[in-house]
């Protein structure tokens, strides 16, 4: 799997759903990259607390939700990527519009269910 990843919302908790993404897509083989309030490490990916100009972004999977989604419509949008994954509680049709007219496509799902069930 190639599918560049960035999981917006990261965080070094532990039982938090952000987290054990990023540690089932690095198990996965996916490249990931992260970004999350406070600077921190999960499974050999640097979480940084800015908006970093990744390259060649495929899926954002999102872990903020809706209220803070906006101050990353720009962010998310200039980064490019082929589809942008609400997982659950993220669910945000503004932003689904949005990315629609950009030709980004929104999933709804679960990035833990998509990756166990190899439809990632």
């Amino acid at each position: 799997m190639d599918k560049k990843t960035l999981v917006l919302g990261a965080t070094t908790n532990p039982s938090r759903y952000a987290n054990i993404a990023i540690n089932r897509l690095v198990r996965n083989q996916v490249p990931t990259v992260a970004i999350g309030l406070r600077k921190g490490e999960v499974a050999g990916v640097q979480i940084e607390n800015e908006q970093v100009a990744f390259e060649d972004v495929h899926t954002v999977t999102l872990y903020l939700g809706p209220p803070r989604q906006p101050e990353y419509y720009d962010y998310i949008l200039s980064l490019q990527p082929e589809r942008v994954i609400f997982n659950p509680g993220t669910e945000n049709p503004e932003f689904y519009r949005l990315l629609q007219k950009n030709n980004i496509e929104v999933e709804v799902a679960c990035t833990l269910i998509l990756l166990s069930t190899k439809q990632y």
